[in-house]
């Protein structure tokens, strides 16, 4: 039978999501995005070429794998029609690939002027947005005012509801923030050409999904951003604008919770953060200039500089209760190399008390103070490692760290840029689901003594690296 795995980010995002969702998707069929837009900047590095992915899933590149965009993400058309045409120019053949949920709220012009008006006027205390129109989308979907991908082949209706939401956010760029207004007639004259172009890719996601569960395929479900960004379970207000947690990539496209089974956790060695929000173990001093510099720290959608940090453990304990992570895949080991000792945050001392767990609201970080284990580091090179038995034994020590204050088996560890720089300890696919009993691997549809022996071969494999790790 086949098997549904959700991989996302487990801190305030740019954990390298996009490399690991390609990785995985040689045993996947369909790769879907359910949530965040084109705020989203997914790295892929193959045989040395880069590409960055913004709205596309990143199993664009794989022959033979669908890619969907559910009803969760926020669309903006003429960035997808850009990020489209420059696969194409490359041979990637999207439109065969590609197919997209009618119910997926738009971005439109009017969005990205409110969202880049909003940040002016914040001055000082700006969120630190993407400036993409990300957040005004998403308002006018909950205010059920907002247009979408469907309503593109409305025609008269689409006019007629177009100018309406333009009257209302004209009204405050004009008057509130002295910010020019949006013309109708502009938006129109490009909304001709997207439904010319999109109209090929809609597809009922929702049922498309169901069918390939139904025929024992893979289905991996891509995650944008981190979790640490969540709007409802992040550092708020210094969020994204959506779910970015596990739960809602059933909601973002239209399947039930029950088929969810297994959730890939995806950290870095360290920690990163782009833009404004608390940040415990941010560094200021040459360790937090290694990390930048190693790790190329730049954000793939506005080229910011990152924050650098060390590994929080803390924040991590936290998005592993809001996603019920299964296993954890480690990148970006690399970039410690060459370090004498190396940090991890147990604690944070706040009020004279230690706790393993962060505040419940973003202002609560400005009294945290991180409380650090240190250890050693390692001078030899991981770039590249495909096995354990390739790292340096203080390495495999950090890793067995981390994976005891986390509480979550650490299956995944990345060496590199590269799709082939990664050690697999426990593939996501391969794992028996610990969301019900019995569950076994992924292998032939109806095969079930395939599957049982592949469970009990892996169980054992798994036992013998764990211990590995450890030693």
């Amino acid at each position: 039978m086949g098997k549904n795995v959700v991989v996302l980010g487990t801190q305030w995002g740019d954990e390298g999501k996009g490399k690991v969702v390609d990785l995985l998707t040689d045993e996947a069929r369909v790769v879907v995005r359910f949530q965040g837009g084109h705020n989203a900047g997914h790295t892929l590095v193959i045989d040395g070429a880069k590409t960055v992915l913004h709205l596309i899933p990143s199993g664009i590149l794989r022959a033979g794998v669908s890619c969907l965009i559910g009803n969760g993400v926020v669309l903006a058309p003429d960035a997808l029609l850009k990020e489209m045409a420059d696969l194409e120019a490359r041979g990637v053949p999207v439109r065969e690939r590609l197919r997209l949920s009618p119910a997926c709220p738009l971005i439109l012009p009017c969005h990205v002027a409110l969202d880049l008006a909003r940040e002016q006027k914040r001055g000082a205390a700006r969120i630190g947005t993407t400036g993409r129109g990300i957040g005004p989308a998403y308002e006018d979907k909950v205010a059920r005012r907002g247009l979408r991908l469907g309503d593109l082949f409305k025609g008269p209706v689409f006019a007629e509801r177009l100018r309406e939401l333009l009257d209302f956010h004209n009204f405050m760029l004009s008057r509130y923030y002295g910010a020019a207004e949006c013309d109708a007639g502009a938006i129109l004259a490009e909304a001709e050409h997207w439904a010319e172009q999109l109209r090929p890719l809609l597809a009922d996601v929702t049922t498309l999904l169901h069918r390939a569960r139904l025929a024992g395929e893979n289905i991996l479900f891509e995650g944008a951003q981190g979790s640490l960004l969540d709007i409802d379970h992040g550092t708020y207000p210094f969020v994204t604008s959506s779910n970015t947690v596990a739960g809602n990539a059933s909601v973002g496209v239209g399947l039930g919770p029950r088929d969810i089974d297994y959730v890939l956790g995806i950290t870095k060695a360290y920690t990163t953060r782009v833009g404004a929000g608390p940040f415990p173990t941010e560094l200021f001093d040459d360790f937090g200039r290694h990390l930048s510099r190693i790790g190329q720290e730049f954000g793939a959608v506005t080229g910011r500089a990152r924050r650098t940090g060390w590994f929080d453990a803390v924040a991590l304990r936290r998005s592993i209760l809001n996603n019920g992570i299964t296993g954890l895949c480690v990148t970006k080991l690399d970039v410690l190399d060459g370090l004498e000792r190396v940090k991890l945050c147990t604690g944070y001392r706040r009020g004279g008390t230690v706790s393993d767990m962060p505040p419940l609201t973003g202002d609560q970080y400005a009294d945290c103070e991180p409380v650090y284990e240190e250890m050693p580091g390692w001078k030899d090179s991981t770039v590249g490692s495909r096995s354990l038995g390739q790292l340096p034994e203080a390495a495999r020590r950090y890793l067995a760290r981390l994976e005891e204050l986390c509480a979550v088996p650490v299956t995944i560890v990345s060496t590199g840029a590269d799709r082939d720089h990664t050690i697999i300890l426990r593939h996501p696919f391969d794992c028996p689901c610990p969301a019900s009993a019995g569950c076994a691997p992924s292998g032939p549809p109806g095969d079930r003594a395939s599957t049982t022996d592949r469970a009990r071969r892996g169980d054992a494999a798994y036992a013998a690296v764990r211990a590995r790790l450890r030693t």
